[in-house]
Formats: C-alpha cells, structure tokens, sequence
C-alpha cells in the first residue's frame, strides 16, 4: 500500500471514529421483521470498488442490498440540549453513503450537542414514495421508536427533526408531509406515537420537483400548514438540478410554512459535510444558526 493511499484510508477512519465511539445503541426498526419481504441479490454489503470517486479527498461508504433497516443513536459526550435529529443518509435509492451523509452528519450534530438517529432504510427497491412505500415506512417507524425512547435517551419529543441529503433529502420531506399516512400494520406501542418531525433538513434534495420541466412540485410533494419548518441548501449547478429546492421552497411558501432557502453558484452534488474551499460546504454553520433561530438549539456561547 502506498503512503498516500494509507493517509487516504486513515482520515477517512478518523473522519468516523469519532461518532463510532459515542454510539449508545443499534436496534432493528422492525424486531419480527420487516413488513414486506424481497429478495436481495445478495447480502448488504459496500458497494464502492477500488477507484471509487473520492469527496474532498477521501472515500465514501456506500452500503447497498440493505434488507433488515436498522437505527444507531450517538449522543452527545457534552452539553445535551435534548434535540434529536434522525439522519437519512442519500444514495439515489440505490445505494446509502453511510459515512458522508451518516455518521459525519452524527460527528457535526453531537458538536452541537443534538442526539444523532442515524437511519439505516431499506434500498434498493425500484423505487420511491408514492410508487413504493419500504423506506417510508423505515423512516416512520424510525421516528415513532425515537419517541418511544425520549425519556430514555434523554429527548424532549417535541424537539426531533430530520436531516436528509439527496434522495434521503426526498425521504425526509415525505416524512414532513405525510407522517400520518398508514402504510403498515402496528406491531407495538410505539407505532401509537407521532411520526411527523417538528423541523427539517433538506440538503441537495432529489425528486421534488416534476420532471422533465422541474416548474411543479412532484407527486406527493404537497405540504401543507402542518408541515415542520425547513431549512433547505442547494447549489445552481447541481446536476440533479437546483429547481428541487426552488420549487418545494415556494409551495412551503404558499401555505406559510417557516423555511430558510441557501442557493450558492458553485457545489455540484454530494459533498456532505465534507468542508472545501467552496462555501457551500460550510452550510452547517447556516444550519446551526438557523436552529438557534427557530429556538430548538440554544445561542452559541460568546
């Protein structure tokens, strides 16, 4: 192995081990099993070869064929302010870029003392809500068994928002807006509990808006005044094109929905929280202000 490849490999490690060594639990969403069965080619597995493309330098986990969704909790080893974030990693349904969109996003919430739900759904299964219905059902039970446990890990279950990158972008959206739907058989008490978030991240988002015009909002992407206020960043030359953001922000516009638009020039798609020398990367400052705005967070020590 060459010495570059090494220092490569060891930040990635670094990069993650921090949140790996704070995590409290992983639990199955679904103990007797998952409501609908198919059959994946094979076992879960990361799908990135050896000439992988590399963000900001480094590679990224992408885990595929996940049959049995799973959620792994890291609090905070500092202050805890009791907020709770569930974060659905993106991957175009295909696939799940676990570590640039999951346990890094769990490393930047615990600096700010924000539990981390890190959200392990279902893909690939051909599909997305309204079509299909398997990680929409992952990201409502992940939510209900978050508020089983509030007490437990130290929540206020009325501070518990979601956080998504592109297609977990999408997901996260569908959870705001139609948490209540029934799409599955109750299998205990938590599935009593509320499902919708009281806010949401929306990072890169995928699949809001209609294509091929991208003028209207997709199918089932119809908020309403019950749907949580959003925070929403996306670049202009993102491939899986900006309107995604510019159009779901006017419909939560039109029914007065609290939401904060960040559109920078430059960013492309998939960088994570992975900072560069474009601005668009340190949009988890903007996020951190935006919640102490929206009075979930406390304001930064002076």
């Amino acid at each position: 192995m060459s010495v570059r490849t090494f220092l490569t490999l060891l930040a990635a490690y670094l990069c993650v081990a921090s949140p790996l060594s704070a995590q409290q639990v992983t639990m199955p969403l679904w103990p007797q099993g998952v409501p609908e069965v198919t059959k994946m080619p094979g076992p879960e597995h990361d799908s990135t070869g050896p000439n992988g493309a590399l963000v900001a330098g480094r590679p990224v986990i992408r885990l595929t064929d996940v049959s049995e969704p799973t959620l792994s909790v890291y609090k905070p080893e500092g202050q805890n302010t009791g907020v709770a974030v569930l974060v659905f990693p993106g991957g175009g349904y295909g696939v799940l870029a676990y570590d640039l969109e999951g346990t890094e996003a769990c490393t930047w919430l615990n600096s700010i003392g924000v539990t981390c739900v890190l959200v392990k759904y279902r893909v690939p299964y051909g599909g997305h809500y309204p079509q299909r219905l398997e990680d929409f059902e992952d990201a409502q039970r992940a939510m209900r068994i978050t508020r089983a446990h509030a007490a437990e890990w130290k929540i206020n279950p009325r501070r518990i928002g979601v956080l998504g990158f592109s297609a977990g972008a999408h997901l996260a959206v569908v959870l705001s807006i139609h948490a209540e739907q029934k799409t599955y058989t109750p299998v205990d008490a938590a599935d009593a509990l509320n499902a919708k978030p009281n806010f949401a991240l929306i990072i890169y988002p995928g699949y809001l808006a209609d294509a091929p015009t991208l003028t209207k909002t997709a199918e089932g992407i119809d908020p309403d005044a019950t749907t949580p206020p959003t925070f929403l960043v996306q670049a202009e030359n993102d491939g899986v094109h900006v309107e995604n953001a510019l159009v779901y922000f006017q419909a939560l516009k039109a029914v007065k929905v609290p939401a904060e638009l960040h559109i920078f020039d430059q960013g492309g798609h998939g960088y994570g929280l992975r900072a560069t020398y474009l601005p668009i990367t340190h949009w988890p400052a903007l996020a951190e202000t935006w919640l102490q705005t929206i009075h979930m967070i406390p304001p930064a020590a002076k």
